[in-house]
């Protein structure tokens, strides 16, 4: 089943998170991150922050927090034995830190398919805020979901 197009502009439901700091150290040590800032809380503060920052490629992960992350894919009728993660990027606005608590919001903004149907691909953007409403980044995010038969 090919993705309809009419799913562009479907919001995901919003996503909550408290950034706690023992899940920043962990985060930091499982992408090996060596700079202390993103472990360390007197490097945190010697180099301008007052908390721990939230390492660059967190934010990709705050989504991934609920209890079914890809339930809004299995929605669209998605088997997601056949999907890859294609692509991500990130625009900052500014940097979050331990205790913040931050709310995604994600839309799908394109769908489009390649190969004669054989791939489709699937792209969603994601508004990270403060609970103030402040910008804190903006991502995007291609999903690519392998059909077999060329689109079946």
């Amino acid at each position: 089943m090919s993705l309809d197009p009419t799913i562009i502009g479907t919001e995901t439901p919003p996503v909550r998170l408290t950034v706690d700091a023992g899940r920043l150290r962990f985060f930091a040590k499982a992408i090996g991150e060596t700079n202390p800032i993103f472990t360390d809380e007197k490097a945190a503060k010697a180099a301008g922050h007052d908390r721990l920052p939230v390492p660059p490629t967190f934010l990709f992960a705050i989504e991934l927090e609920q209890p079914d992350s890809f339930a809004w894919l299995a929605k669209l009728g998605v088997d997601l034995r056949r999907i890859l993660h294609g692509e991500q990027r990130f625009t900052y606005h500014s940097v979050a830190h331990a205790g913040d608590t931050v709310i995604a919001r994600s839309r799908i903004s394109d769908v489009y398919s390649r190969k004669g149907g054989a791939l489709e691909f699937l792209v969603k953007d994601t508004a990270v805020t403060r609970e103030d409403g402040s910008a804190v980044a903006d991502l995007t995010s291609v999903i690519v979901i392998r059909r077999i038969g060329g689109g079946e």
